[in-house]
């Protein structure tokens, strides 16, 4: 007999006396049943699981403290100075009802990881190694680690006073003992909670082994990284220096390593493909390879090596290697790494559920069902994106794959019983979810979730309200998170999840207007559960507008709220500021938002006055005259003599020397006149950039009051109902509303600045930026050429590839903000005057611009449609001629005669399709004689019943040409 097969015999002699022995101080335990494969990893790691005989055992290195978990799910844990005595044993009965997966043990602390995805840790806790903070110096009974609640467990490992975990997306999270920086964290400072180690993100790790003071890690390229104490060179690095944060063994670079196992003071790792185990650090002797006490960096393992056929239970037995010395047991390493038994998760059980829903499997289903969607990080752990780019979780990737998810629901759609207890069991989940999450990972299930809960019974909706209250219990900081990763779904995915909230809206306000008409709720008041729900469809409508508004705007409004609008405006008119629905515009199409806004005006325009013994409701009214050759001097003279109060009242203009009572027409001709004079070249007021928009001067003296009255009168527009046809661009109404301007904003005010900036940011040569000679500095054209920089020693920075973005930013702001400031200050303060209103807030920036400046696309023949016929019928002569003479006239004309008929060339922001007007017969006895008129406030176009076509288009043209002199009341 060789000496190889000498020891491999005496070892393996040894183990089963071992094993023996401690069958007599456990013959208690049950030994029945499988659990578990019969193969051992990797046994020299502390805290390292070991399987043998359909048990699981893992010790520290010194075997002074072990842990056993047998078939049946005991656990017992044992205690002995030597190796030699026997030890003292305690059955941990506080987990006896946990499916206990993974098990590790340091010196004096230990770690127990479930099947539904829980960490359970006991013992000393003396440098925070149970991660259960500073306040628990000791545990004699397993805790939870709640930090890492959510978080897909894929492995454990704990070292000497260290424990450490990796997730299945391959986030690593250590805690406990750091004098040598074993956490990996860039210091040495203990850790009581786990901490995130960012040095190992994106690092793939798939597998964790500690030593009494090191830790090292496996990728799944087979890359191995270590840190910790390297006295003894246990860390590869040819060196005996300490590495507080992961280091790549550079020596095992390209060599795609399959196992690491950790010693006390060295580690191995063995390489497939050239069939060897290698050793780095000291081993005391204990592998029986003669060799430097410190070995510094990974060299081939000499001691006997066997190769043989183990895995007895297994269907194919498995090629592995035995290594091993006298006195000590066997090392035994896979030549391929098997997985871990790990959390349930669904990539395990779809299969089985869909495949065999049988009558002998229902409660095997059911019971797995329960385990999954009873834990958050079971879910979590579900539906992983393939091919590796689970392994990219971050803030801005989830690792989910949403069409799994999608995929899953339609076919337990079609099994009832299953569909039933997966809603059950996330409604009880629900409450519980993680309100401090630490990880990416952990949101998941935001995403999921949802996906699960499409159906419209009252299981989905209640859940879905929950799932909305969980949302909303984030920090802000977590909330961010959980806004990129929505911005980062697929559009159909988040159009889905959109539509999905909204419904659920539509559910809570139909029940809410139900209880307020049966009196059974007060109408201002709506409960928290509402409340979370708008609230989250509020921020997927943030989402969607940073990232380009990807899903349209309707799929937000909800219909019910038309009825809140009608149901508010009889009834509660006066009580504005207590409709908490209007803290949610999103809700509202833009005809409710201008009712609303309308509603708020003329509550606010009326006081109450007592009338003999009762109050009755009065509007107040502003008698505004002005004279039309002097019209801007009379509109300023007017504004400055005002107080804060005649703001309030409806404005009633007056033309000096003409005739009429204004109902709304000739105020909307004030505006019309005042916008079109303050815009002409020879006023001043407003520079006119290259798209031929109006805005402000850039050196504009902060002396000048013109812009706080400007805005004044824009306001007053608003409040009144009218237009104020000025031609700002979209960025205006963006500041208006507290909102920043984009580049797309720029390239509306002026073509050609944002076409060269969007260049800037698209191009990728760095030769054409040294072409360029650009700095950060730029020359803008006022009273005189003004050089301005942009920041500080602006001239003397190079604009390159590297800091495009911020001189685009920098561009942007002084355009927008800086070179604007004190005329749109000014211009704000005024608009918030003549506005005293504030529900405009609830409008868009497209929408403030549509009401304020109307519409300027017509659809002629629409109009044509809308009309209203009084003493006259739709196929009489003279409506015919009316309609062929104005269908042929160019645009121009077509606008002046809108001017005419309303008093601006404008549709109201409401909408063409509800923009209607009256043409009536003034039943005059010489019609030919007889010029045409309009009411403006009515919308009334007076037509005689002119004889010929010629005729009546001679007196068209007329009148919409003198159109200024023709307003009529």
């Amino acid at each position: 007999m060789d000496s190889l097969e000498w020891v491999r015999r005496r070892t393996a002699k040894l183990g089963h006396l071992l094993y023996k022995r401690r069958l007599t101080e456990l013959e208690s335990f049950s030994l029945e049943g499988e659990r578990f494969g019969d193969t051992l990893h990797c046994i020299c790691s502390a805290g390292h699981t070991q399987l043998k005989r359909n048990q699981v055992q893992c010790s520290n290195h010194s075997e002074t403290h072990k842990l056993v978990l047998f078939p049946d799910g005991k656990l017992s844990e044992h205690w002995t100075r030597d190796p030699a005595v026997r030890s003292t044993t305690r059955l941990v009965k506080e987990l006896e009802n946990q499916d206990i997966v993974q098990i590790a043990c340091g010196n004096y602390h230990s770690m127990a990881l479930s099947r539904g995805g829980v960490i359970f840790t006991w013992g000393k806790n003396t440098h925070g190694q149970l991660g259960l903070g500073s306040q628990t110096p000791f545990s004699s009974q397993p805790q939870v680690v709640k930090t890492l609640q959510g978080i897909p467990l894929a492995q454990i490992a704990a070292g000497g006073s260290h424990s450490i975990t990796v997730s299945l997306s391959g986030a690593v999270y250590s805690w406990g003992k750091n004098e040598f920086g074993q956490l990996g964290l860039g210091d040495t400072n203990d850790r009581d909670c786990p901490t995130y180690v960012g040095a190992l993100e994106h690092w793939k790790t798939v597998f964790l082994s500690c030593g009494a003071d090191h830790t090292a890690v496996l990728s799944k390229e087979g890359l191995v990284c270590t840190f910790g104490a390297g006295g003894a060179g246990q860390l590869g690095h040819n060196s005996t220096r300490n590495e507080l944060t992961p280091r790549v063994v550079a020596e095992l670079w390209g060599a795609r390593v399959s196992q690491v196992a950790c010693g006390r003071q060295y580690t191995l790792v063995y390489v497939p493909s050239l069939e060897k185990v290698y050793f780095f650090g000291s081993d005391e002797g204990h592998l029986g390879d003669k060799r430097k006490t410190n070995q510094l960096i990974p060299l081939p393992v000499n001691a006997p090596v066997s190769t043989g056929k183990c895995c007895q239970g297994e269907k194919k037995s498995e090629k592995v290697l035995e290594l091993t010395a006298e006195g000590n047991p066997t090392i035994v390493l896979h030549k391929k790494r098997k997985n871990l038994n790990g959390i349930a998760t669904l990539q395990d059980e779809m299969n089985v559920w869909l495949s065999d829903p049988s009558l002998q499997h229902r409660e095997t289903i059911k019971t797995n069902i329960r385990l999954i969607f009873s834990s958050e990080a079971c879910i979590n752990g579900s539906f992983l994106q393939k091919r590796d780019k689970h392994f990219k979780t971050s803030k801005e990737v989830s690792g989910v794959d949403m069409s799994q998810v999608q995929d899953f629901y339609k076919k337990i759609s079609k099994m009832p019983e299953v569909l039933q207890e997966v809603l059950k069991q996330i409604e009880k989940l629900l409450p519980s979810l993680s309100s401090s999450p630490i990880s990416p990972e952990n949101f998941r299930v935001y995403l999921i979730l949802p996906f699960l809960l499409q159906g419209e019974d009252d299981s989905s909706y209640r859940s879905l309200r929950l799932l909305a209250q969980a949302i909303m219990k984030l920090q802000p900081k977590d909330q961010q998170t959980l806004e990129c990763l929505w911005s980062s779904l697929e559009t159909s995915f988040f159009k889905q999840l959109v539509i999905l909230y909204q419904r659920v809206s539509q559910k809570i306000l139909s029940q809410f207007l139900k209880e307020i008409i049966c009196c059974q709720r007060n109408p201002f008041d709506l409960e928290p559960p509402e409340t979370a729900i708008l609230q989250t469809l509020q921020i997927l409508y943030q989402v969607n507008s940073r990232t380009g508004f990807r899903v349209q705007e309707n799929n937000f409004h909800v219909p019910q709220v038309k009825v809140f609008v009608q149901y508010y405006c009889l009834f509660s008119a006066q009580n504005m500021s207590q409709w908490q629905l209007t803290k949610y515009p999103f809700i509202f199409d833009m005809k409710d938002k201008t009712n609303i806004h309308n509603v708020e005006c003329t509550a606010l325009s009326i006081h109450c006055v007592m009338v003999g013994t009762s109050w009755t409701a009065e509007q107040k009214c502003w008698l505004f005259p002005v004279r039309r050759q002097y019209l801007l001097q009379d509109i300023w003279t007017c504004l400055n003599n005002a107080s804060t109060q005649q703001f309030k009242k409806i404005l009633k203009v007056l033309f000096v020397g003409e005739e009429g009572v204004d109902h709304g027409g000739l105020a909307q001709e004030l505006f019309s006149v005042a916008a079109r004079t303050l815009c002409h070249p020879d006023t001043g007021a407003f520079r006119r950039v290259g798209s031929g928009l109006a805005w402000f001067p850039s050196q504009a003296s902060s002396s000048k009051k013109n812009f706080f009255q400007i805005g004044t009168l824009c306001g007053m527009a608003l409040y009144n109902r009218r237009m104020a046809p000025f031609p700002f661009p979209t960025a205006l109404y963006k500041k208006l509303l507290g909102l920043a301007p984009t580049l797309e904003d720029l390239e509306e005010l002026s073509p050609g600045a944002g076409r060269n900036l969007q260049g800037i940011l698209d191009e990728e040569c760095d030769e054409i930026f040294g072409n360029l000679s650009m700095n950060f500095m730029i020359m803008e054209e006022g009273d005189s050429m003004v050089t301005v920089e942009l920041k500080t020693h602006g001239a003397n920075i190079p604009v390159t590839r590297h800091n495009r973005k911020e001189f685009v930013d920098l561009y942007m702001n002084y355009v927008f903000n800086e070179s604007i400031r004190k005329p749109f200050e000014d211009f704000m303060q005024g608009f918030l005057r003549g506005c005293p209103a504030r529900k405009w807030k609830m409008f868009l920036p497209v929408e403030l611009q549509t009401v304020l400046q109307g519409c300027t696309k017509f659809d002629w023949h629409l109009l044509e449609k809308n009309v209203n016929y009084i003493q006259y019928g739709k196929l009489d002569q003279t409506i015919r001629n009316f309609w062929t003479v104005f269908h042929k006239l160019p645009e121009e004309k077509k606008k002046l005669f809108l001017a005419f008929l309303s008093g601006s060339d404008r549709i109201p922001g409401y909408g063409q399709e509800n923009f209607t007007f009256h043409i009536e017969d003034p039943q005059e006895a010489n019609p030919d004689e007889v010029c045409i008129k309009a009411n403006t406030c009515s919308l009334i176009l007076f037509l005689p019943r002119y004889s010929t076509k010629r005729i009546l288009k001679k007196e068209l043209l007329y009148a919409i040409e003198h159109n200024e002199s023709f307003g009529l009341a």
